[in-house]
């Protein structure tokens, strides 16, 4: 598993609605412009994370996009999760296949604890975590 360029963005793109206070918006354009991201991309980027519950879009003279809740309840792995689907470091462990090799594997074990490791470090500090961290 690799993460990808828009997990990347999107991560970005939280990390400017977490330095608002909660429930203030931003428009596309400022974080395209802060943090260098293609804003035809970004839009791509937003839609994927408000399908995943983490922000919201406004339209309008005052529209924007806001976090849809506070950031310290936002790991890198919901918004991983949001953009890439469930974290998965093999198909067999995605919980979307069948494979029929899974009573015997000898190394699905091994996987499943290496991806339970990943998935616990990347929801162990939260979006307001790591914003405290460079404000500190």
């Amino acid at each position: 598993m690799q993460i990808t360029r828009q997990s990347e963005y999107a991560v970005k793109t939280l990390m400017e609605l977490a330095r608002l206070p909660f429930g203030e918006t931003l428009r596309t354009q400022e974080i395209s412009e802060r943090q260098n991201i293609p804003e035809v991309f970004l839009k791509k980027t937003i839609q994927l994370l408000a399908r995943g519950g983490l922000l919201m879009t406004q339209r309008g003279a005052q529209g924007g996009i806001r976090l849809s809740i506070p950031a310290d309840q936002i790991t890198i792995a919901n918004v991983i999760e949001a953009v890439e689907g469930a974290l998965a470091i093999n198909p067999c462990l995605s919980g979307n296949t069948h494979c029929p090799n899974e009573s015997s594997c000898q190394i699905r074990r091994i996987l499943h604890r290496a991806q339970e490791a990943m998935r616990e470090e990347l929801s162990k500090e939260t979006l307001q975590d790591i914003v405290d961290q460079e404000d500190g």
